[in-house]
């Protein structure tokens, strides 16, 4: 049975929600899966979880997975370290070297966790023709938006889509919100 759609900011809720159980939870991401190659009359019954397993708390699950990709970022190319810095009485020669180092390591960070490709594959400032019943999660239109698809307009960025991901697993203990250690040199 189809439902009605669901408004926008529902669904970026519940993406982020079930991006990180995908992640986290093999058995659920085997369900997505099996939707996705075959619809609903293809999903197995939901097991019934064992009764001694504790609650997940996914709302912890989503922030430690944020939290994760936040000291990736900061251990590869030492982002927090950037973005913290008061970069106002640099000079742009500084400026530019620095970011040149973050960008390299939060680079290999990106490529190393997760696959991403461009939404639209035509190049920035083509000419595109958006039809009835896009993806508004893929295509944000911007200008004078009026009346109703198909709309004519210019690519201004081809937009990023997550193919695959590929998290270092949770350690039990670890305290997600420490992104990187403070360091003590001996």
């Amino acid at each position: 049975m189809q439902g009605a759609p669901l408004p926008f900011a529902t669904r970026l809720v519940l993406s982020f929600a079930v991006f990180f159980r995908v992640l986290f939870d093999g058995v659920f991401a085997g369900r997505v899966k099996s939707l996705d190659d075959g619809g609903a009359s293809a999903l197995p019954p939901a097991p019934e979880a064992p009764r001694a397993t504790p609650e997940v708390d996914t709302a912890e699950l989503r922030r430690d997975g944020a939290l994760q990709v936040l000291s990736l970022f900061q251990r590869e190319g030492r982002l927090v370290d950037f973005l913290q810095q008061d970069i106002a009485s640099f000079p742009d020669a500084d400026i530019g070297a620095a970011a040149r180092v973050v960008h390299d390591g939060c680079r290999k960070a990106l490529r190393s966790h997760f696959d991403v490709e461009r939404v639209r594959t035509e190049p920035e400032g083509t000419k595109v023709t958006i039809p009835a019943g896009f993806d508004a999660a893929a295509v944000k239109l911007t200008g004078d938006v009026k009346g109703a698809a198909p709309y004519d307009g210019t690519l201004r960025h081809s937009g990023w889509r997550v193919s695959s991901a590929r998290l270092p697993e949770r350690v039990t203990g670890h305290d997600a919100r420490v992104v990187f250690p403070a360091e003590v040199e001996l």
